[in-house]
């Protein structure tokens, strides 16, 4: 399985940390963001990754460059403008091959073993996400999850609340006969799930949105004190 790392984001709600950095290089615990998960991807033995950059691109290239230093091969999908989640993936599709493969936030952290991934058979479904607990800074969820189903919350009214955590495995059939552009992901999900094309799981582990500068501060400090 090949995976992607999204990467190309303005960093908005980090500044001014993200004036000069791009957002997946700021460290925690002495160590990129963006590491810790090209790390944990090359630990379960994906050594094929594409990472779209946008926002000061070249500093992001110029960091991780081939990949080599991490025993993986990165493929870089550059872009002019940011393309949101979908556009960046929908221009990265001919890297990503016409196999299934594993997305994952480049601002997200978390202790997420990759491996349930790395092994999931999505039969006819279009994408399986993974989700969590509804952090205080979104109480109310993205979607429902009900027995490993994922639904709108237009089309449940019973099932579990929950966050998407930005980690999930799509099929290229979600993209298919999509021009290239600026286009987000969630409508074209809540699509699939609308035609019961979604599966879903819970994360047990610990995940953290790094969004802003306190998370950041607060997440170096939890993995300093082997707190998480």
């Amino acid at each position: 399985m090949k995976a992607m790392i999204l990467a190309a984001g303005f960093g908005s709600r980090m500044r001014p940390l993200t004036l000069e950095t791009p957002k997946p290089l700021l460290k925690v615990a002495d160590k990129p963001l963006i590491v810790w998960h090209i790390e944990a991807l090359k630990k379960i033995g994906i050594t094929d990754i594409v990472i779209n950059a946008a926002w000061l691109k070249q500093k992001l290239v110029a960091a991780l460059g081939d990949g080599a230093q991490y025993g993986v091969n990165i493929h870089w999908s550059l872009e002019d403008e940011g393309l949101e989640t979908a556009g960046g993936i929908i221009q990265a599709l001919s890297q990503l091959g016409d196999e299934p493969f594993m997305v994952v936030n480049g601002d997200v952290w978390s202790r997420y073993d990759f491996d349930n991934l790395s092994k999931l058979n999505l039969g006819n479904d279009l994408a399986h996400l993974v989700l969590v607990e509804n952090p205080p800074q979104h109480p109310n969820g993205d979607f429902l999850l009900k027995q490993n189903r994922i639904y709108t919350f237009e089309q449940a009214q019973d099932g579990e609340p929950l966050t998407f955590a930005g980690i999930s495995v799509l099929s290229p059939k979600l993209f298919a006969d999509l021009p290239q552009g600026k286009r987000p992901l969630a409508p074209l999900l809540k699509a699939a799930m609308t035609q019961g094309l979604v599966s879903g799981e819970k994360m047990a582990s610990c995940w953290v949105d790094v969004g802003t500068p306190e998370r950041l501060q607060q997440l170096d400090q939890k993995i300093r004190m082997q707190l998480i």
